[in-house]
């Protein structure tokens, strides 16, 4: 049985003097982490994955799917264990094919102990990737999860004297036909940590592909629809513990970030039903999930409302985030040294981007 019980009596602020006894905590890991590209080898008739099967491009077969899902169990089982013993509870997931692949996943022997379940939906996304949930059913029970699509359009093509010629419900016609860009659906899940209500959105916003100024409006929708479901959730109960997480493929000082989600980096400027985001601290450090051109940015985060940042711990709090690295992880040769070691055409390696985690913490009793 893993110990989940932290004493932090090398902390002198959780002490009230020198020769209190330390106070003790149980902690648990909250994470997300983006697989990149985990697929199977079947070829789906349904979705752009014909590269990722062994005729492919990415010559993708049996052996280097099963050495990926070695590496990921890997990952997984150890992401937060310098400060807790136990893997995750929570586990956010995005760039996966289907169901079957979470199912293979969790059956690796370093995952097997943890005894994950699975919420997942299939989402639009033409590569046919998607976001998802893992969680040891020991400490968290789902009550409720939902699938929210992102519907965002491109510009339209007509032009605006055209525009001015066709009804507002032909307009939309047009756009639906056209215009939609299918991407990830924003995935709900609401239940019990222990004895706790929490609720969990895992995101996998659209990409910067075709450049970051022309897909920001993009991001910034699906900013909004993130602040509209907790909104919903707060409307309920002003009190709710919403964690959103995920990779945004905007960093924490990005607008889809800072202002359509409302995100701060400090909790002193985060009023009561505002957003907290911890990653930005970090970014501001130099620190990184992700790298390009030599440019490191964190796209990966897990951000909270304010009910999740109370001091006293009296009930599941947030204690501190980090990004997670091993030696293992990190490419340690060529044009890409220090970046994430991901997939080759003839090996199968983690992923582009470092999975990052926070701890939530209670005071127990002596």
């Amino acid at each position: 049985m893993r110990l989940t019980t932290l004493i932090f009596g090398f902390f002198i602020f959780f002490s009230n003097c020198s020769n209190s006894q330390p106070k003790k905590y149980k902690i648990h890991t909250v994470a997300f982490y983006n697989f990149e590209n985990l697929y199977d080898t079947v070829d789906d008739d349904f979705t752009n994955d014909d590269e990722w099967t062994p005729n492919g491009t990415q010559h993708w077969t049996k052996q280097k799917y099963e050495q990926k899902l070695k590496n990921l169990a890997r990952v997984i089982s150890e992401i937060g264990t310098s400060e807790n013993s136990n893997a995750p509870v929570l586990l956010g997931c995005a760039e996966v094919e289907n169901r079957d692949v979470l199912e293979d996943l969790i059956k690796e022997p370093k995952l097997q102990q943890f005894d994950f379940g699975i919420i997942h939906f299939d989402s639009p996304d033409k590569r046919g990737i998607d976001v998802a949930l893992l969680y040891q059913k020991k400490y968290f029970r789902p009550t409720s999860f939902s699938n929210i699509p992102l519907i965002i359009y491109k510009k339209n093509s007509l032009k605006k004297e055209e525009q001015s010629e066709i009804e507002d419900d032909e307009l939309e016609i047009k756009k639906e036909n056209n215009n939609r860009v299918f991407t990830r659906d924003q995935l709900l899940v609401s239940g019990f940590l222990e004895n706790e209500e929490i609720h969990i959105i895992v995101n996998h916003w659209p990409s910067r592909s075709g450049g970051e100024k022309a897909t920001t409006l993009f991001r910034e929708a699906a900013g909004k629809l993130n602040r509209k479901i907790i909104d919903s959730l707060q409307q309920i109960n002003p009190q709710a513990k919403v964690m959103t997480m995920g990779d945004f493929n905007d960093g924490p000082i990005n607008a889809s970030i800072k202002t359509a989600l409302g995100a701060k980096g400090k909790k002193s400027e985060v009023l009561e039903f505002g957003v907290f985001n911890p990653f930005e601290e970090l970014v501001n450090k130099g620190l990184g999930t992700i790298a390009f051109r030599d440019s490191w940015n964190i796209f990966d985060q897990i951000m909270m409302t304010a009910s999740l940042t109370k001091s006293d711990f009296a009930t599941f709090s947030f204690w501190k985030a980090g990004i997670f690295t091993r030696p293992y992880l990190i490419q340690n040769s060529g044009q890409y040294k220090g970046y994430p070691l991901r997939n080759t055409l003839t090996e199968a390696g983690f992923s582009d981007h470092f999975p990052v985690y926070i701890y939530l913490i209670k005071e127990i009793g002596q």
